[in-house]
């Protein structure tokens, strides 16, 4: 029985993070596509995409935190699995549908606009600048997240994750993909938001770099008191106790 309530409701946590991580690439996508259609100058196409994730991103919390706690992000789910805030399997079906939920957004998103469904995008984007504001980006999403489950602000999710996602799009040089998921994603659109596959590898890499000292900052100025608070948002939707080491 209690194996059995571990896993209670499994199926709509996964189908949400699927869910909310599609929309999340649809809207990046879909909104770039729409802007560079509409005008060419890339400061005005860059600031509608901007408005349109920050909103999709705040709606998408509000609406799906209560039920998967919101992560919509692989590097996300791993810095709560080595906390042993997600257990590991949970982390790694979490994972998965986040990297398919989001390979199915930006399908919708190419098609919406009568393009192929998938097809690889040339912008090349691993220069170590690009590099360094990814590293930047996620450090600073993690440092946000883990800042209000630590203070027990997650109700304010729905504003300051998007608030940060969008300030980091215009003041990071790599306009802040900060999410494996996302980038992977982005990979198979030859659209303004695409990303040359050979750079998926060397971005990801520089996300995770700034998930961990995200979350290295996260632990320096807000320790852990007693019980795990995972990072979930707008609450806590995994039951985390620590007297269970094998979970």
């Amino acid at each position: 029985m209690e194996e059995k309530s571990r896993w209670d409701g499994l199926p709509r946590r996964l189908f949400s993070e699927a869910l909310g991580t599609g929309l999340l690439v649809a809207a990046i996508v879909g909104s770039a596509i729409m802007a560079s259609q509409l005008t060419g100058d890339a400061a005005l196409t860059l600031l509608i995409n901007m408005f349109s994730t920050v909103l999709a991103l705040g709606v998408l919390i509000w609406i799906l935190g209560p039920v998967s706690g919101a992560h919509f992000n692989p590097a996300v789910t791993l810095v709560a699995a080595i906390r042993r805030e997600v257990r590991p399997r949970e982390a790694i079906l979490y994972i998965v549908m986040q990297v398919g939920g989001g390979l199915l957004g930006v399908a919708l998103a190419n098609v919406m606009f009568d393009l192929p469904a998938w097809h690889t995008s040339d912008k090349e984007r691993s220069a170590p600048d690009l590099l360094l504001g990814e590293v930047v980006a996620t450090a600073g999403l993690l440092l946000v997240i883990g800042a209000l489950t630590r203070t027990a602000n997650g109700r304010l999710g729905p504003l300051l994750v998007p608030a940060w996602i969008g300030t980091a799009m215009f003041f990071a040089s790599s306009t802040s993909f900060a999410n494996p998921a996302v980038t992977i994603s982005r990979a198979f659109t030859d659209t303004f938001s695409g990303v040359d596959p050979a750079s998926v590898a060397p971005m990801v890499l520089a996300q995770l770099v700034g998930a961990a000292i995200g979350a290295a900052i996260t632990e320096l100025l807000y320790p852990r008191r007693g019980i795990p608070e995972p990072l979930d948002l707008p609450a806590p939707v995994h039951d985390v106790r620590p007297d269970e080491p094998g979970r």
